[in-house]
């Protein structure tokens, strides 16, 4: 297949899925088999496009996360969302993923891992929201470190390829006491420095054999990744007030079959 409509099909599938709760690095896994783009060229090509997501979800939480850096450097004000919020969710996920990076590489990126993902993630989803608990944080601004390092702590099941980062944060931090909408804007706040963190250490242990002669594709992914990933966020936050969760679970079930089928028929 062309490079350059791998890199339009992948930039669209990873803008569409990274911050909505269906899992982007399982649908990359999954399409990237399908398509036949495999193996470490398209490692080093997920690692770009990810980026490319991450700056639309820090382009549209810009005056968020602006505030929360000017009242750590500038007034050293704690009230409201702060840096060791975002510190705190950070830490449990960046430990055990530092511990098990080697593990979650070799044995873990397959098409059968990633189905058992998200059906185990769709259900998370829909035990969680059949069992609603009281509201104690409405918005972001709200959020306790202890929430935060709940939140934290859930993220870790994103580990495991198909779970979804922020079907793990989104319904962890329901379960601990946050509103919808503040549990879509901390989980999308946090996975700026998550990420950021994550594919800097990937673009690190990558960065000697990525090929010049891809940097046109990688241009062209990292590009619609950026555009798709903005009206994907934008259009989630929208439906979420509506829908809530569990249409995403049963979504990612339909996948997990149809891709199973195809697969292992």
């Amino acid at each position: 297949m062309n490079p350059y409509l791998v890199a339009v099909i992948q930039g669209i599938v990873e803008g569409l899925t990274e911050f909505i709760p269906v899992s982007s690095t399982g649908h990359l896994i999954l399409t990237g088999n399908l398509i036949g783009f495999t193996g470490e060229a398209s490692k080093d090509f997920e690692i770009i496009i990810q980026l490319g997501a991450i700056l639309a979800v820090a382009w549209l939480y810009r005056k968020h996360l602006w505030q929360i850096l000017w009242r750590w450097h500038f007034t050293r004000d704690q009230g409201g969302l702060n840096v060791w919020h975002m510190a705190l969710g950070m830490i449990p996920a960046s430990v055990v993923g530092l511990l098990s990076f080697h593990a979650i590489k070799t044995y873990l990126f397959s098409p059968a891992t990633v189905l058992i993902g998200l059906v185990g993630g769709g259900i998370w989803m829909i035990l969680v929201e059949r069992f609603p608990r009281s509201v104690t944080a409405p918005t972001a601004d709200s959020v306790t470190y202890l929430q935060a390092l709940g939140i934290g702590c859930f993220q870790c099941l994103a580990l495991w390829p198909g779970f979804s980062r922020s079907g793990a944060t989104i319904a962890g931090a329901l379960l601990l006491g946050l509103g919808l909408r503040a549990a879509a804007d901390f989980s999308f706040m946090l996975a700026v420095p998550v990420m950021v963190a994550a594919t800097g250490l990937d673009l690190v242990k990558s960065a000697s054999h990525l090929p010049a002669s891809d940097v046109g594709m990688f241009a062209v992914g990292f590009v619609v990744s950026f555009v798709v990933g903005w009206l994907a966020v934008v259009g989630f936050l929208r439906l979420l007030a509506r829908v809530k969760l569990t249409p995403f679970a049963y979504y990612r079930f339909a996948v997990a079959a149809a891709f199973g089928l195809y697969f292992f028929r």
